[in-house]
């Protein structure tokens, strides 16, 4: 199913209580906000976690829905609190306490894409933004807040799989205690989101693929993981983040000679992951 705002794929059967969802993917600019920015297409994409629905696509064979975002991250940021305006570029937008996000140009409509680099000539009117979070914002929620129900409903609980993509760069700086850069960083807001046995077992489908994961560091999840991980509520959420450079070329935004390589791998992940899903005696008793 396909929405201006959302691409969903539902499985033939859903067997598993894990949804994937993909927000920041999408990568459908509308020429009247290119024409409104002063950065080329390469840099505006820079922002964009490109090809991460790709890397995805396998979930509904193992029995999972995915549901991607259309519009770009640099255009509506879906990890983001619809309230999350920014004074600095929406006119009429209230400054409320200090939100680091929002004070950086990475609020709900970003004022800059990665390394700080502004979008826009001027500012935009409230009517412009609020337009985008109707159109868009709203109705991927919606879904995905329906989807997480409908797991709930089936299965007693849901798994939400919050999939990203890493600067390479954010890796590098991270570093790691055993000598090894994480090439996964998984995020549950520091056990916040998500019961930590789902945690180990989604670490362990990554590390039997032979992959190195760190947790939290440097990133332990935004918006979707704070609201959607209700772990007493058996609604759990974990942000995953994976090094660009294992699959694509981060200056060109283009797929890497290694990147069917890699997207076989992430079958398996896929896989595992979905599986953990299918296990409600063992997760009921937790």
């Amino acid at each position: 199913m396909h929405s201006a705002a959302y691409a969903l794929e539902m499985p033939a059967k859903r067997t598993s209580c894990v949804v994937f969802s993909s927000p920041h993917s999408g990568r459908n600019y509308p020429q009247t906000f290119l024409d409104r920015s002063i950065l080329n297409r390469n840099v505006i994409r820079s922002s964009e976690d490109a090809f991460v629905d790709q890397l995805f696509a396998a979930a509904p064979a193992y029995g999972a829905p995915l549901i991607a975002a259309r519009m770009p991250r640099a255009f509506l940021d879906l990890n983001r609190s619809a309230e999350e305006l920014d004074p600095a570029l929406i006119m009429g937008a209230r400054r409320s306490g200090h939100n680091p996000r929002v004070a950086s140009g990475l609020g709900v409509i970003p004022r800059v894409v990665a390394n700080g680099r502004a979008i826009y000539r001027g500012k935009l009117t409230m009517d412009e933004a609020r337009l985008r979070i109707d159109s868009y914002w709203r109705p991927y929620h919606a879904r995905l807040k329906s989807l997480l129900a409908e797991s709930v409903e089936a299965f007693g609980q849901a798994i939400l799989v919050d999939c990203h993509s890493m600067p390479h760069e954010a890796v590098v700086l991270a570093g790691s205690p055993n000598g090894r850069r994480p090439e996964i960083v998984l995020g549950d807001r520091f056990g916040a989101s998500a019961s930590g046995v789902i945690v180990d077992q989604i670490e362990s489908a990554f590390v039997s693929a032979g992959l190195s994961v760190a947790r939290n560091t440097p990133f332990a999840g935004a918006y979707v993981t704070q609201t959607y991980g209700r772990p007493a509520r058996h609604q759990h959420a974990i942000q995953i983040e994976i090094d660009r450079a294992l699959y694509m070329n981060e200056s060109t935004v283009e797929p890497s000679a290694d990147f069917e390589a890699f997207r076989d791998i992430m079958v398996e992940v896929i896989a595992d992951i979905a599986r953990i899903g299918t296990r409600p005696e063992q997760l009921a008793a937790e």
